[in-house]
This record gives structure tokens, C-alpha cells and sequence, in this order.
């Protein structure tokens, strides 16, 4: 029974494995001024700057755009804070995204069919 149990848990685990995998691989990427992030953490972007507003006092204390300091802010994008141009890379980023990048019509998506 033991042994059941645990090779049930072993398969799941290889499952999840597999599956993050391939969800890995599927990701189209925008490569732009040395930065690459994934297309679904732009459109995330996207949806967080919609939904969000700062406090007033946050605002005028940091010189980083105000979505940097959401907590649903994706990984891959939070690097992009750090640096000086953080509005305009994010700008050019959302521009790429909405260029049907899905479809690699854009030379600076990877990853697409």
C-alpha cells in the first residue's frame, strides 16, 4: 500500500515537472535593451497599471514608475525597475507586445510560432 502511495506521489511530481517544463518552453520572450521577459508578464503589466493606484506619498518618493512597487509585479520584470529608464522600457515593451508579437511578426519576440 505504501509503495503505491508512493509511486503515485512520484508520478505526480514528474507530472508537474513535465508540465512546468513545457509551459517553459511554449513562452514567447521580447528581448529589448538587454532585458528579456515574457510576453504574459507584459500583458500582466498591462492589467496591473489598469488596476492599481499608488498612494499619493509613494508617488512623489520614488523616481521608479509607481507599477514597480505593486506585488503582483512578474519576476522577470522587476530587474527593469532598477534601471533609469524603467517608463520608457516598460512603454517599448507594452508597444512590442501589442505589435503581434504572438505571431513573431516583431524581430525582437523569440519563441513563437
Amino acid at each position: 500500500m505504501a509503495r503505491r502511495v508512493v509511486s503515485g506521489l512520484l508520478l505526480c511530481g514528474v507530472a508537474a515537472v513535465f508540465l512546468v517544463l513545457l509551459q517553459g518552453a511554449q513562452s514567447v520572450y521580447i528581448q529589448y535593451q538587454g532585458f528579456q521577459v515574457q510576453l504574459e508578464s507584459v500583458k500582466k503589466l498591462n492589467e496591473l497599471e489598469g488596476q492599481w493606484v499608488p498612494s499619493p506619498g509613494l508617488q512623489t518618493q520614488s523616481p521608479q514608475p509607481s507599477v514597480c512597487h505593486h506585488p503582483a509585479l512578474p519576476l522577470d520584470l522587476q530587474p527593469i525597475c532598477a534601471s533609469g529608464e524603467a517608463d520608457s522600457i516598460f512603454q517599448a515593451l507594452r508597444n512590442i507586445a501589442a505589435d503581434d508579437c504572438e505571431l513573431c511578426v516583431n524581430v525582437a519576440c523569440t519563441g513563437c510560432s
